[in-house]
This record gives C-alpha cells, sequence and structure tokens, in this order.
C-alpha cells in the first residue's frame, strides 16, 4: 500500500487482512485492530473464523482442534506477513504468534522482540478518553 496518507497501522491492517486472506481463502475478518506500543505489534482480526470452524469450536475438542490448525497454519506462512511488517515499520520482526479465542473468532497475532505477551480480549471496549491518560 503505497498512499502516504494512511497511517502505519491502516498499512498494517491492510496488510493482515490480504494476509488472512491468502492464508484461509476468501474469508475475511469483520475487522482488525491494530496497537504497537514500544517494540510489540498486536493484531485483532474479530471474527475471524469461517462459519465451519465457529461450529467445531463450540465442543473443547473441536475449539482445541482450530486453535491447533491456526497456530500451525500461521506458524508455517507468516514469512509474508512479517515482510510487509518490516516493509511498513522498518523494524525486523523478531518473534511472531497467533493465538485464537474460538467463541469470538477472534485471532490475535503478536509480533515482539522477545518479551513476553500477554493478550486480554475483553467483552467490551474501553472508551479511549477514559483509557489514554
Amino acid at each position: 500500500m503505497s498512499n502516504s496518507k494512511s497511517t502505519m497501522a491502516q498499512q498494517i491492517a491492510q496488510a493482515a487482512i490480504a494476509f488472512e486472506q491468502r492464508r484461509t481463502g476468501n474469508h475475511v475478518p469483520k475487522s482488525v485492530t491494530v496497537v504497537l506500543s514500544e517494540g510489540t505489534l498486536v493484531i485483532t482480526l474479530h471474527e475471524a473464523l469461517s462459519p465451519a470452524e465457529r461450529a467445531m469450536s463450540k465442543s473443547p475438542a473441536g475449539a482445541a482442534q482450530v486453535q491447533e490448525f491456526h497456530r500451525q497454519l500461521f506458524a508455517n506462512s507468516s514469512d509474508s506477513l512479517r515482510q510487509e511488517i518490516k516493509r511498513i515499520t522498518g523494524m525486523e520482526v523478531r518473534e511472531a504468534t497467533a493465538e485464537i479465542e474460538p467463541t469470538s473468532g477472534a485471532v490475535v497475532q503478536a509480533f515482539t522482540t522477545g518479551t513476553v505477551v500477554q493478550v486480554f480480549l475483553l467483552a467490551g471496549s474501553a472508551a479511549t478518553e477514559t483509557w489514554s491518560g
């Protein structure tokens, strides 16, 4: 994406959507959230699971299978997204992981610089003015 008016976050969101579409076929997430804090980039793909994956995730065993499938798929195919992130941010990606929350269908991709990342998906959203201080 060469549009200079696009923010880095918007460019990363577009790259993540394109990556997800290539990786899974036609299914695209409903929305994408990109957060960069110091050396950690977290991309959350909202409602990213297909209807079949959501149905499978209703049982604990099925949810575990969907989670493992997405972890492996991400591990084996994230190089192109890593390259896009480097192109957009100018920074090398040292580590990357993906976690799936099967009940909401969210896929969280974290790209870190050797730190421990704990991701908590909240049931709602906090108002920006109360969050930022």
